[in-house]
């Protein structure tokens, strides 16, 4: 098998403005904790948009690749409502947006045994974003399931024949399999007149794919050092007061030279719909003190209406379930189809 792979397309502005509904998006998450600010600004916000202009949208919580990096699927039906919770809140619309989970979707899941077949050992080995979570995974020993997460996460995007995947910039090299499998695939399997079973996926970039966490690490549900959409603003500040920042009093924007301090100075800017140079000048010589007092009061005032409506449907636990179960009939038909569409070009039936 040869190892070259296809990159995927990148954008943060794609022209589909022109025709929306000619496109269909694939996103989603796995029902690990709370979402996160890092999620909401880096695809949470992003999904939204698109689903306001029109854009098919289906939203996986990915229940199955819970176990990828950790021995078992703790709390996995809290997390999984959860996860809904947070999406609801965020602005996604059940009724136009098809949420569901990967176990709902037995087809979705078959897909992965062909597509394994098209991608090398040696390319699941040396995929970046499969050895960070290798390093930060909470198992004692690596598991087959972490591997394939690339693949099962082609499934995922190929099984709706997404054509735009909203994901952050440390995720590009699994969106990069998927255009792998989906190009072998084509090449593998035409359709009896040329034409490719599956699309090319491209993938849309937010304006902030990547904010820190307080540590000055990746913000992550496992790592502690995130903000989640649903904590209250006496927790945010103090999650905040503990940002790690530097020594220099002036405050600048230097993402190269001072992530810590220029990633809270980002925060407050996508909060206010400002520049992050702005926010710099403006702080000036105020210090860490002044610049996370910002911070908190930006962060708190953006995530008010959001909470207030996390709050209100928290009440009603049976609309979470039962969005689940009418995403899982929409997506169950789609990947019925796709499925039988493989078996068929394949010569499997």
């Amino acid at each position: 098998m040869t190892t070259a792979t296809t990159s995927p397309a990148v954008t943060t502005a794609p022209a589909f403005t022109a025709d929306p509904a000619a496109h269909r998006v694939l996103t989603g998450d796995r029902p690990t904790g709370p979402l996160h600010l890092g999620h909401y600004f880096g695809t949470l916000q992003n999904r939204v948009r698109l689903q306001r202009q029109g854009v098919e949208m289906f939203v996986v919580v990915a229940d199955y690749q819970v176990i990828t990096d950790r021995d078992i699927a703790d709390r996995l039906a809290e997390h999984t409502e959860n996860l809904v919770l947070d999406y609801l809140a965020a602005g996604l619309d059940p009724d136009r947006a098809t949420i569901f989970a990967h176990s709902a979707v037995p087809a979705l899941n078959q897909l992965l045994l062909p597509f394994l077949s098209l991608v090398s050992v040696a390319e699941l080995n040396r995929n970046p974003t499969v050895k960070d979570e290798i390093a930060h995974s909470s198992q004692a020993a690596v598991n087959g399931l972490m591997f394939t997460y690339p693949v099962h996460q082609a499934a995922d995007i190929l099984f709706c024949k997404a054509d735009l995947v909203p994901v952050g910039q440390d995720q590009l090299p699994h969106l990069e399999v998927a255009c792998t499998v989906a190009r072998r695939f084509n090449e593998r399997y035409p359709r009896a007149d040329g034409s490719p079973v599956f699309p090319r996926p491209e993938a849309l970039l937010s304006t902030a794919p990547l904010l820190l966490g307080t540590d000055g690490g990746k913000m992550s549900k496992s790592r502690g050092n995130a903000i989640s959409l649903g904590a209250t603003e006496d927790e945010t500040a103090r999650l905040i007061r503990g940002a790690k920042t530097d020594t220099e009093r002036r405050i600048s924007y230097d993402p190269a030279g001072r992530p810590e301090v220029s990633s809270l100075v980002l925060l407050a800017a996508l909060c206010q719909d400002r520049a992050p140079e702005e926010i710099a000048a403006e702080l000036g010589d105020g210090g860490a003190a002044a610049l996370k007092r910002t911070v908190t009061e930006s962060v708190n005032e953006y995530l008010r209406p959001i909470r207030a409506r996390r709050a209100e449907l928290a009440t009603d636990r049976g609309h979470l379930r039962q969005v689940l179960r009418d995403g899982a009939e929409r997506a169950n038909a789609v990947a019925d189809a796709t499925l039988a569409e493989v078996r068929a070009v394949m010569g499997a039936i």
